[in-house]
């Protein structure tokens, strides 16, 4: 039995390392497989624990193991840092940058004795003194499964585009795609045939398809300002 994006999403959630197995065979049916050198070595996560005076969690070093060095699958919109980027401030590592510099996404320190920690995110505000830590999502890899969709619809423009979002068009997305079982309010994808859609609670619709055609056929269907067609 093949890949599935709907089907195989409930169970993943229950265990981050079907949560890695989901992102495998996300990887192998929305686009390349994930290779044996596509993780970042243990030993450059083990210099970047070292450098900050700190181990590292598991579910941490499993990613970067994973995908570390596929930033197709991480960073074609906002930045996953590289072990050797990893930086420790107002009291968290911080692993990724919004594409602005205007939030970063960090491990609270005092997180770092779970295997799968919590992951919080720090807005730049114009007041600083309204600036703290706000919880993004409670698990490392369920973040990483995040990010990976999420960035997924940001790709190669052949198979992705982007257009704002019409008022009252979640209801007509609901209505006629599939909802995919995320666990995050302010995310939400949808599925069709070939198709991830991703609506972020902004203004702005985010499609990957698997190829071309897929592509096309999707904007026609759902006609508008597409920015790549």
């Amino acid at each position: 039995m093949g890949f599935d994006i709907v089907r195989d999403l409930p169970p993943a959630l229950h265990d981050r390392a079907a949560i890695w197995t989901y992102l495998r065979g996300f990887a192998e049916s929305w686009g390349t497989p994930l290779g044996a050198d596509d993780g970042a070595p243990e030993a450059e996560l083990a210099e970047a624990g070292q450098r900050l005076g700190l181990r590292l969690p598991a579910a941490v070093r499993e990613a970067y193991a994973l995908l570390g060095r596929r930033p197709d699958l991480h960073s074609n919109f906002h930045t996953l840092l590289s072990p050797d980027e990893l930086t420790v401030e107002h009291g968290a590592v911080i692993f990724r940058e919004e594409n602005q510099g205007a939030a970063r996404w960090g491990v609270l320190l005092d997180d770092l004795d779970q295997e799968d920690p919590p992951v919080h995110v720090w807005e730049d505000l114009a007041d600083k003194y309204l600036e703290l830590w706000e919880p993004w999502l409670d698990r490392f890899s369920v973040a990483v499964l995040d990010i990976v969709l999420s960035e997924s619809a940001q790709g190669p423009e052949e198979l992705c585009d982007f257009r704002d979002l019409r008022a009252g068009e979640d209801d007509e997305l609901a209505r006629r795609l599939t909802l995919l079982p995320f666990p995050a309010e302010y995310q939400t994808f949808y599925v069709a045939p070939g198709v991830l859609v991703a609506d972020g609670g902004g203004d702005v619709l985010c499609v990957r398809a698997r190829d071309p055609e897929t592509l096309d056929r999707f904007r026609a269907e759902f006609p508008g300002n597409w920015l790549n067609a």
